[in-house]
């Protein structure tokens, strides 16, 4: 294993309480993964970002079942933000940290917003109560100063090749608060290669995109914000979601709430391809994208921009946060790329 190296580009948000007070897991990751140690070259990095995982899941099932804790606030950026965001963000930065301290974290909250809006309490227990602190719980400083090491000011990388975490804390937190299932999702990037990732990890199920290789024949998706006819394709064919299709035409699938779900479709092979445009004033950012690229990859697909390039995850060169893809993002099969 290749750390990074440089001991100046490390956040002095260190992560070095002893383990030897864990009090008894209440989740063990070790149950939850389908192979042995001699299957994964990371073996325990996947097992700590399993159990971790499955933390964060509980601690949203509490959220989600409390109307108090579920309670939204708006960011600055129109998108919506609850108790379990920064919950997660902090668990997962604080168990991680502990366990790989070398390992940064790039997420998407900061603890700017949680102090402003005094939710400094309701994030601190949310945390406490799912964490392997054990008899030293972590204080509020801590709960914070853990949500911001996976913010802007966490980290800085420079040119070279980095090893880090990824995370979504909750991707589709508009259907999260309506008691809608939602994703929870961590992923590792090793010398900014695709490692693994771990979601909702109660099973395990290997998934395969579809063998569409003709447009006639696949099945398409895109954001729920935008409509058919602002995509290039609507030149060439409408778009229908009846069950017989006619010449000219594409069936359009409807698809849930959340950037990653997208990705899952196509990797479980609801879908042949999901198309999404780089909207103007709007960074795409990397945690809505890492994940879903990892899942489609692994089942037999393709991610690339809209000139067919591999999106850069080292262009954003400080902070590993945005991706610049040219003209949007296409998920596919791998096969019907080629029709497009």
């Amino acid at each position: 294993m290749i750390f990074v190296q440089s001991a100046r580009h490390f956040s002095t948000v260190r992560f070095t309480r002893p383990d030897s007070s864990l009090r008894r897991r209440r989740f063990r990751a070790r149950s939850s993964l389908p192979f042995g140690t001699e299957k994964a070259n990371y073996y325990r990095e996947l097992e700590a970002a399993v159990d971790v995982v499955e933390r964060a899941c509980a601690l949203c099932v509490d959220i989600q079942s409390s109307v108090l804790q579920r309670r939204v606030v708006e960011k600055t950026d129109q998108t919506p933000v609850t108790v379990a965001d920064f919950g997660v963000q902090a668990l997962v930065s604080l168990e991680l940290g502990k366990r790989f301290p070398l390992i940064p974290l790039v997420a998407e909250e900061d603890s700017a917003f949680v102090r402003s809006n005094k939710l400094v309490e309701p994030v601190l227990n949310a945390v406490l109560d799912k964490s392997s602190c054990g008899e030293n719980p972590w204080t509020a400083n801590e709960v914070l100063e853990a949500i911001d090491r996976g913010g802007p000011e966490g980290f800085a990388f420079g040119t070279q090749p980095a090893t880090y975490w990824v995370l979504d804390p909750i991707d589709g937190t508009k259907g999260f608060v309506k008691g809608n299932p939602a994703l929870y999702v961590l992923t590792l990037l090793w010398n900014t290669t695709w490692m693994f990732y771990a979601k909702m990890p109660y099973s395990w199920t290997q998934c395969f995109v579809d063998g569409s290789c003709i447009m006639e024949e696949a099945r398409f998706s895109i954001p729920d914000s935008d409509v058919w006819e602002s995509f290039p394709l609507s030149s060439l064919f409408r778009s229908t979601n009846a069950d017989s299709i006619d010449k000219g035409e594409i069936l359009l699938v409807k698809s849930c709430c959340g950037s990653l779900s997208k990705y899952m479709m196509v990797a479980s092979g609801v879908v042949s391809l999901h198309m999404q445009r780089v909207k103007v004033h709007r960074v795409t950012k990397a945690w809505d994208h890492v994940v879903g690229i990892i899942c489609v990859h692994e089942a037999g697909g393709k991610v690339t921009d809209w000139k067919g390039d591999e999106l850069n995850l080292a262009a954003d060169e400080v902070g590993r946060r945005n991706i610049y893809p040219s003209g949007g993002i296409l998920a596919t099969n791998g096969t019907c790329i080629t029709g497009f």
